[in-house]
């Protein structure tokens, strides 16, 4: 028989990387209220955050950063079952290719592609051992619908995040851990808000005219708005559940149709 939502995740380990904003925090909040003991991670701690004891600052672009996170996941949880890879972003200036440095590039693979490849090679062992485990990687449409003027790179390593969690689904498996990935489109987060809040006032115009604006430069979006960070934390949620047994290495795109094409 099937666990009921509100504790389908008892007893259950987690770590959700990135977890304190946006998309990451959705995915805590879901998995903990659904009965998971929940570790997270940022590159520093929040205001107000909630089970300060399940919070390890680190910074998961680099390697030093991926151990403390993998001490404080022995220390505290002694295992895990469940690993969201949700932790990247981009930062480089606009402008194209030309703008974009080695240091540039460096840092997106860095934060988008070997911050989920450092901490799979160190966590993949005890899921091994106990033949058990699911991993979802949280990439983005843009690793097929590239914007080039400002986040070139940061699509790339996501490109190669997907290919990366596809080859890994293979090899693991058939040892019992799933692996798969979930790529948001635009999902309007505080910090997308604060986008809308800045074109509506640079711009003399409406929040719905500047969201309309984001949406436009996609290509639109035919469901008409963009995601919310809850319904892409109910997706993962629904992934890392055992009512997503059969499924592995898979990709599920979640934009509301941006993308084009079957």
């Amino acid at each position: 028989m099937t666990a009921s939502i509100e504790s389908e995740f008892a007893g259950k380990r987690a770590l959700v990387t990135g977890g304190t904003r946006g998309i990451g925090e959705a995915i805590v909040e879901r998995l903990r209220g659904a009965g998971a003991k929940v570790i997270t991670t940022s590159r520093s701690a929040p205001d107000g955050l909630r089970q300060p004891e399940l919070f390890v600052e680190a910074d998961l672009s680099t390697a030093e950063g991926v151990e403390k996170v993998v001490s404080g996941v022995r220390e505290r949880l002694a295992g895990v079952d469940i690993l969201i890879h949700n932790v990247g972003g981009s930062s480089a200036p606009g402008g194209g290719f030309a703008f974009l440095t080695d240091d540039e590039w460096q840092h997106a693979l860095n934060s988008n592609l070997l911050s989920a490849v450092r901490l799979d090679r160190r966590l993949l062992p005890w899921m091994l051992k106990q033949g058990a485990g699911v991993i979802i990687h949280i990439s983005s449409i843009q690793r097929t619908l590239p914007l080039y003027d400002s986040t070139l790179a940061y699509a790339a390593a996501k490109a190669a995040l997907t290919n990366y969690s596809k080859g890994l689904s293979k090899e693991v498996g058939p040892k019992g851990i799933r692996v798969n990935t979930v790529a948001p489109g635009y999902t309007e987060t505080k910090a997308a808000q604060g986008m809308v809040n800045e074109i509506a006032q640079r711009t003399g115009s409406s929040r719905e005219v500047a969201r309309q604006r984001i949406m436009d430069a996609l290509g639109g979006i035919p469901l008409g708005r963009p995601n919310r960070p809850e319904e892409v934390a109910e997706l993962v949620a629904f992934l890392a559940s055992d009512r997503a047994s059969a499924i592995n290495g898979s990709e599920y795109v979640i934009d509301g149709g941006t993308i084009p094409t079957i």
